[in-house]
């Protein structure tokens, strides 16, 4: 008795047509779509300040004009966490939709995610699990929406109801969170954003199908995609999405903890991967909660510089603004320079003989950061280095979010599902809890013998995938050969890590050990300063962080070569 749930969407603007493709692509029985992230949830916040009505996801309900009777007539479920801060008003949008379509399509969502409203804070919810999803489709919803449950939960929600799992199935349920967490962000998992994309054809990766997953009443699932559709799925792209944005061996979640030192992956066929053997724990006693807030006022200006002594250039228009910035009375809080080197010497093209100056300022109020700031800029226009011009002109500052994580009580939150006749059905906390403690690491495996080296990049063997978490990054690096984890395992240490990466060297770093996906988890604390919305750093999000790591350097033993 297998259950096929699909994935439609990774984050709120992902591909349109997704919807469609994945409904009459081949057979399924669920079809997810998570388009929650914690910049979603801050530009939600901001729109129903606007719009009481408004937030969530409106691209969902445009979907759903093509999806309702693409689903009704294949008999597919959709459950999605659109819904963000207003599951109520998408559902009874969605209503609204469906008897317009003349459709009989029954509407349930899950609410009770947001938390009491506090001064200062924007938005403020609390990640549920997939209980509330299951009893809505048990209750025979054809479409459930909900607010911020977490990602995995939009798998173990439908799996929980198909196969009829209790509470405390800690092993079944984790399966379907590993299974959901390979899912969550949509192409990830097909060869989307793949380290190892120039190991195949490249035709594979111009459209990326979306995931499936193949999920069995013991808890294993395969992982695959609809047949025809571009992209790829081994061994290396599901241990890439495995690694992404999580840490230790155990995963935590509201349903369960998931040990991802347990996962199994073994290939099954082309665009087919077997994930078998985790085991599970309870969860904890406490929900994560993720808060966003309005933290000020920021604005940037990109000054480009040509040809020679770019550094003195540099130097000049630096001085300049900072002396006018002294000079209104109103200097920005926080001031930040990042001279960019992609100039070339005696370059063919303009552009190749050029380098950046950013200059990123914020402050609590937007005047600093206005007109004392392009008033600065644009007046040196004629008044600084040769070649002087900017990327776009400079604007008013815009206001910038802070995103952080707190943990609640879990019995505290009023987890409840609405069902298709409105009925209420309050989901009750987990009776048995287990507190998170770190597992101690794993024995390493014999070190490599080899007799010489040749310098080279860590992505000749090595696999990365780095993403954030608030203002924390991880980076998951994995290999593909036992000779080549014997290597890693003994030389990619956490001050081997700060070498390579030389921004993380006074910030906290953990490594995590996870031999059974011969990979290894780092998590860097407070490399992206106040989250993805304060934009701290060049790569707010950490996406390339894992790229970068890879092009660094150090001596690789021939043998591996």
């Amino acid at each position: 008795m297998v259950l096929r749930v699909g994935n439609t969407s990774g984050f709120y603007g992902d591909r349109f047509d997704a919807v469609r493709e994945m409904l009459t692509g081949g057979e399924l029985d669920v079809l997810t779509g998570d388009y929650l992230a914690e910049l979603t949830m801050l530009i939600l916040g901001r729109d129903q300040l606007k719009d009481p009505d408004a937030g969530y996801a409106k691209t969902f309900l445009r979907q759903m004009e093509e999806g309702l009777g693409l689903a009704h007539e294949r008999g597919v479920r959709i459950v999605a966490n659109a819904g963000g801060l207003n599951p109520a008003g998408l559902a009874e949008a969605l209503r609204g939709l469906a008897a317009k379509l003349g459709l009989p399509t029954r509407i349930a969502h899950v609410e009770g995610d947001r938390l009491p409203p506090r001064d200062g804070v924007l938005t403020s919810n609390a990640y549920l699990g997939g209980a509330g999803i299951a009893a809505c489709l048990a209750a025979g919803a054809d479409v459930v929406v909900t607010g911020r449950v977490t990602d995995a939960a939009l798998v173990t929600g439908p799996a929980q109801w198909h196969f009829g799992w209790a509470p405390e199935e800690y092993d079944r349920l984790a399966g379907a969170v590993v299974a959901g967490h390979v899912l969550e962000c949509g192409t990830q998992a097909t060869g989307g954003n793949y380290a190892f994309f120039t190991a195949h054809d490249p035709a594979l990766f111009r459209r990326p199908g979306f995931p499936v997953a193949e999920l069995h009443a013991d808890g294993s699932a395969v992982i695959t995609k609809h047949a025809g559709t571009g992209g790829l799925v081994d061994i290396g792209t599901v241990t890439a999405q495995l690694l992404y944005e999580t840490a230790g061996a155990r995963y935590p979640g509201p349903d369960v903890t998931a040990r991802l030192d347990t996962v199994r992956l073994t290939p099954e066929g082309p665009d087919r991967v077997r994930i078998h053997g985790v085991t599970g724990e309870a969860p904890p006693p406490t929900l994560k909660a993720g808060l966003s807030r309005l933290g000020g006022f920021r604005n940037e200006v990109v000054l480009v510089l040509t040809g020679l002594d770019i550094e003195a250039k540099a130097r000049l228009v630096r001085e300049q603004i900072e002396d006018a910035l002294a000079g209104s009375g109103s200097r920005p809080a926080e001031v930040r320079w990042e001279l960019v080197r992609t100039d070339r010497a005696d370059a063919a093209t303009e552009e190749t003989a050029s380098a950046l100056l950013r200059l990123v300022v914020r402050d609590p109020g937007p005047e600093a950061v206005g007109r004392a700031l392009t008033g600065a800029a644009i007046e040196l226009a004629l008044a600084s280095y040769p070649g002087f011009h900017v990327t776009a002109p400079p604007g008013r500052g815009a206001p910038y979010g802070v995103f952080t994580t707190e943990y609640v009580p879990a019995a505290d939150v009023p987890h409840t599902a609405v069902l298709p006749d409105g009925t209420r059905q309050e989901i009750p906390a987990p009776v048995r809890t287990l507190d998170l403690a770190p597992v101690p690491d794993p024995p390493l495996p014999p070190p490599l013998a080899y007799d010489s080296t040749r310098r080279g990049p860590l992505g000749r063997i090595a696999g990365a995938r780095s993403g954030d978490k608030g203002g924390d990054a991880n980076v998951g690096v994995w290999v593909r050969t036992e000779e080549e984890w014997r290597w890693l395992a003994h030389t990619l240490t956490v001050e081997r890590f700060r070498e390579l990466l030389p921004e993380t060297a006074g910030l906290p770093v953990v490594r995590h050990v996870l031999p059974n996906l011969r990979a290894l988890n780092f998590t860097v604390a407070g490399i992206l300063g106040e989250g993805v919305a304060s934009q701290a750093r060049f790569d707010p999000q950490a996406k390339a962080l894992g790229e970068w790591l890879r092009s660094r350097h150090l001596d690789i033993p021939e043998v591996l070569l």
